[in-house]
């Protein structure tokens, strides 16, 4: 990567922040934007997640990894802490991918 580009957007990002702070506290303190705001980072992780566990380069995959993260939520709806379920999720990527199932 080019010394250019890091700090073309270093740059970019500097001056998004920047304009951030300078939007008028009237356009950000109403109610429906609040609910916005604290509901976007639910739906960017989610999405993370989504192209995380399915995609690999321009494909879309099946495999251990979808299986882990059914198995992180179904450990998660049994309110189990966050590290049971991490490792829940390790152990059956691993499981799965040691019996060929799903590499």
């Amino acid at each position: 990567m080019s010394w250019l580009a890091v700090v073309a957007v270093s740059v970019a990002s500097w001056v998004l922040k920047l304009l951030g702070f300078l939007v008028p506290e009237a356009w950000v303190s109403g109610r429906r934007v609040s609910r916005m705001a604290a509901l976007m980072p639910v739906g960017l992780l989610a999405g993370l997640v989504a192209v995380s566990t399915l995609a690999t380069n321009t494909d879309v995959t099946v495999d251990a990894r979808v299986a882990a993260v059914l198995a992180a939520a179904v450990a998660l709806l049994l309110r189990a802490p966050f590290l049971v379920v991490l490792l829940v999720a390790a152990v059956v990527a691993a499981s799965l991918r040691a019996l060929g199932w799903a590499a």
